[in-house]
């Protein structure tokens, strides 16, 4: 049995969790509302405050969908109570960034800026301290949505091996090539 899969869900206070037909489950929390469709394979039993998923076979493929199902469904109630934040930081000379509503402006060495749309359910925002670097901040209640939205923005300008430059995320370790040697 999957050892992911076969963890039950804790149901913190504040959050309500509803089956619709055993096909589709919804979460409500204090920030907000998420919904996930299941595959039928996959059996959902929601006892007081314990979510509990079941597989109707060993199938390999059902296997699988046992284990993601459980941490989809976790990172809905995650979602909802606490939320999700991830930050990007610009490295290079004259990267800026700037967030009006739900518009991101990028400057990166390019010969034009680019205008980046945000989807509604992801809060954006851009700022950058004296002598530091850049640094866009995204939040959101779901997870699956704000990681494609950062590798989307980090796509305009990944990091280049040899000084570094491009969109990181914050606290990322990047792995730096040598470059050429000097010769005598």
């Amino acid at each position: 049995m999957s050892r992911i899969g076969k963890a039950p869900i804790n149901i913190p206070s504040g959050v309500s969790v509803t089956l619709d037909g055993n096909h589709s489950i919804k979460v409500k929390g204090g920030k907000g509302e998420l919904s996930q469709f299941l595959d039928s394979a996959i059996d959902v039993k929601v006892e007081g405050d314990v979510i509990s998923l079941y597989r109707s076979n060993d199938d390999k493929n059902n296997r699988a969908k046992h284990g993601l199902y459980r941490a989809l469904i976790h990172n809905m109630i995650i979602g909802v109570t606490e939320g999700y934040k991830l930050e990007q930081e610009l490295v290079g000379v004259g990267y800026k960034a700037q967030a009006q509503a739900q518009n991101l402006e990028l400057s990166l060495g390019y010969s034009h800026n680019i205008l980046f749309q945000i989807p509604s359910e992801v809060k954006v925002s851009a700022g950058q301290e004296k002598g530091k670097n850049p640094i866009i901040v995204l939040e959101s209640i779901d997870k699956q949505l704000l990681g494609q939205v950062a590798a989307k923005i980090r796509s305009f300008r990944k990091p280049e091996p040899y000084k570094g430059k491009g969109i990181k995320f914050v606290g990322e370790v990047l792995r730096r090539k040598a470059g050429k040697s000097a010769s005598k």
